[in-house]
């Protein structure tokens, strides 16, 4: 893929309390990769300190991330502290065996803990109050059920535990959207075999480039809504957004029925539309 370079400033100025965060965790030391393997190994025999080091020196990482994700409904500070959450998850279940450095495993973690706050709050203001209740039902049932059978209810499980009907439970199922954990077997019969060791696979190159694309591909999509369809197209093929190899303008033109001059001037305004949209601080970091 083509490095597409649309810079934007996004950083604004943060409360007092913010600064001071910012300040203390700019001073914190970096830590070299041979301290990452011997806190990682300190942190399986319970070492509750290096469990501290291992998350504070990677906490500048979780505020680059957390910038990506601004004017969604939660503000800086509490997207931090999301993904904080799924920094320290990260840490707490890292295998330095596997050969990949933790940042590469940790931001999984900390997208889902951002994305899953995010979730949340939307859902709770657009869902009406009985599907809330509904929902959070279903949630204390299904847990009180996994803690007696080691296993997720099917829905029709879920009906015995609740008294309510089998599709009001599949819709506020559908609702809820059960996110999966990357160290949760993926089907019975595959034992061992979770998310990250898929994601390990030579199929899917660098797992970190996977997590990354994949966490992404949504708001490049709704990014690109501001385009009409044969500007997206051009952006799509020429940078290679969403396909396995970009196209040079001549092969985009080909496909469009156009001159490469014409293909040429599509790009630089849909470039430019990019460039002035307000959504286009999200990708920042993505599209640099």
């Amino acid at each position: 893929m083509r490095p597409l370079s649309i810079s934007k400033q996004i950083t604004k100025r943060e409360a007092p309390s913010l600064t001071m965060y910012l300040n203390d965790i700019s001073r914190i030391p970096m830590i070299t990769e041979n301290e990452e393997v011997d806190l990682a190994v300190r942190i399986r025999q319970g070492d509750t300190k290096a469990l501290e080091r291992l998350v504070s020196a990677n906490l500048r990482f979780v505020v680059s991330v957390a910038k990506q994700y601004q004017s969604r409904g939660l503000n800086l500070h509490d997207l931090i502290n999301e993904g904080n959450v799924g920094l320290v998850r990260a840490a707490s279940k890292f295998d330095e065996t596997r050969g990949f450095k933790f940042i590469s495993y940790a931001v999984w973690w900390i997208r889902q803990g951002i994305i899953q706050a995010l979730a949340e709050k939307s859902r709770m203001v657009r869902l009406p109050l009985n599907k809330i209740n509904v929902i959070n039902k279903i949630n204390k049932a299904t847990s009180q059920f996994e803690q007696n059978n080691e296993r997720v209810p099917t829905a029709e499980e879920i009906t015995e535990l609740i008294d309510f009907s089998l599709s009001e439970i599949q819709i506020c199922l559908n609702l809820s959207s059960w996110a999966i954990s990357m160290d949760e077997p993926l089907n019975a019969g595959d034992g061992d075999l979770n998310m990250y060791d898929t994601m390990s696979s030579q199929e899917f190159g660098r797992p970190e480039e996977k997590l990354i694309k994949d966490s992404l591909q949504l708001e490049i999509d709704g990014i690109l809504e501001i385009l009409s369809y044969r500007e997206a197209f051009v952006i799509k093929m020429y940078f290679g957004i969403g396909t396995d190899d970009s196209m040079g303008m001549e092969e985009i033109a080909f496909h469009l029925d156009l001159t490469t001059e014409r293909v040429r001037q599509i790009k630089t305004r849909a470039l430019n539309r990019l460039r002035n949209s307000s959504k286009i601080d999200f990708l920042k970091e993505y599209l640099e």
